[in-house]
């Protein structure tokens, strides 16, 4: 990784494999991702987007599959025209998923690296432990895993 790294990490109550589950399948990323459609194989090397509406903003973010070593690791590259940046390889983050068995389920960790200073990585991190949460209430809770599967 490279440059000033933001890291968020939370306990799952679940086995790593229904994590992964809700890490993949693009009805599940929605309901906990603010929203978000994510459109990918799901193959090293593959594109992956993200769109839908932040702050009453529509938004496609965009970025590759690096690696998937299922259910314990996923590395993408990520890039949001949202921030003013150029499109270039420069200015995308990678995000690396990383899943580890804990006593009573799975411990999520996601880092993304080249934020541009301590005051960005630490709103990145805020933003990655909102959405970390939003994913162990949706595995957690289970009226929302019985919703999504309901409807896939």
């Amino acid at each position: 990784m490279t440059g000033i790294v933001a890291t968020a990490e939370i306990d799952i109550t679940a086995p790593a494999t229904r994590v992964w589950s809700a890490l993949v399948d693009p009805a599940q990323i929605k309901t906990y991702m603010f929203g978000s459609t994510v459109e990918t194989d799901w193959l090293p090397g593959s594109a992956i987007t993200w769109s839908g509406e932040y702050n009453g903003q529509p938004y496609e973010d965009k970025g590759e599959i690096i690696a998937i070593d299922a259910p314990r690791r996923l590395e993408l590259t990520h890039f949001s025209p949202m921030s003013g940046a150029e499109d270039a390889p420069e200015n995308y983050h990678r995000l690396i998923y990383t899943l580890t068995s804990v006593e009573d389920g799975t411990n999520v960790r996601l880092t993304q690296d080249n934020n541009q200073d301590m005051d960005a990585a630490t709103h990145v991190s805020q933003n990655w432990q909102t959405m970390l949460k939003e994913l162990k209430r949706h595995i957690e809770d289970p009226r929302s895993a019985a919703a999504v599967l309901t409807n896939t």
